[in-house]
C-alpha cells in the first residue's frame, strides 16, 4: 500500500491547491465515504494518495488538463512495484482517471464514485473557495473579473477575458453538488455548497459595489 510519506514525494511543496494538504483531506473524506457505502477501502486509499501524483500544477501547461492520465500511469508503476494484481491496479487507475470534473472518463465503480465525491467535496465549502483563489493566483488570473455576457450564457470566454476565481465558480463550483454520486457525500455537500455560494455571491457584491 502506498504511504503518506511516499505521497509527500509526489506533491509539490507549499501548493495550496493540489498539494499534500489537499491529498490528506481527500484521503480522509474518501476513507470515510468508502466505509459508509461499503467500497473497497484499500483501492480507495491507494487512489486518493495517487490521484494528483503528476501534472496537477498550472505550470505543467497542457499536461495539467490531462493530469489524471499521468497520475494513473504513476499509480500503475507504484502498484506494480508493490506486487498488486492487474485487476486491482486497473481498479485504482480507473478511480484516478475518472476523478476530474472536466475529465472524459466517468466513474463506473463504487470506488471511483467515492474518490470523485471526496475530491469534489474539497472544492466546495471554505476550502473550495480558498483553493479556487489559490489556483487563480498560481495561474496568473485575478480573484474577480466581471464575466462577459458570452461567458454567462455559454461558459465560453470572450477573447482576452481572464478566467478569474469567480469565473471558475460560475463555470464549475456552483454545479459540483449536482454531480456527487454517493448519498453521504450529497449530505455533506449541502452545507459546503451553501458556504461556497454565499462566499462568491458576497465576493461579486463587494467587487461590483453592491454590498
Amino acid at each position: 500500500m502506498p504511504t503518506i510519506e511516499q505521497a509527500r514525494g509526489w506533491s509539490r511543496a507549499h501548493d495550496p491547491v493540489h498539494g499534500m494538504d489537499h491529498v490528506l483531506r481527500v484521503l480522509g473524506l474518501a476513507e470515510n465515504l468508502a466505509r459508509q457505502v461499503g467500497a473497497d477501502v484499500e483501492i480507495v486509499r491507494a487512489a486518493a494518495l495517487l490521484h494528483d501524483a503528476a501534472g496537477a500544477h498550472p505550470e505543467e501547461g497542457k499536461a495539467r488538463h490531462e493530469h489524471e492520465q499521468d497520475s494513473a500511469a504513476v499509480a500503475r508503476r507504484v502498484l506494480s512495484d508493490e506486487g498488486w494484481t492487474e485487476a486491482r491496479i486497473r481498479a485504482v487507475e480507473h478511480c484516478i482517471r475518472a476523478h476530474r470534473f472536466r475529465g472524459q472518463e466517468r466513474p463506473e465503480t463504487l470506488e471511483a464514485k467515492v474518490l470523485f465525491d471526496a475530491d469534489k467535496l474539497d472544492v466546495m465549502g471554505a476550502f473550495g473557495a480558498a483553493r479556487t483563489i489559490g489556483y487563480a493566483i498560481q495561474a496568473g488570473m485575478p480573484i474577480y473579473a466581471a464575466p462577459s455576457r458570452a461567458f454567462l450564457e455559454s461558459g465560453e470566454a470572450e477573447s482576452g477575458e481572464p478566467h478569474s476565481a469567480y469565473h471558475e465558480y460560475l463555470f464549475k463550483l456552483r454545479r459540483v453538488r449536482e454531480r456527487l454520486y454517493t448519498e453521504p457525500a450529497r449530505r455533506m455537500g449541502e452545507q459546503r455548497h451553501r458556504i461556497l455560494c454565499a462566499f462568491f455571491d458576497q465576493l461579486a457584491a463587494e467587487a461590483e459595489g453592491r454590498d
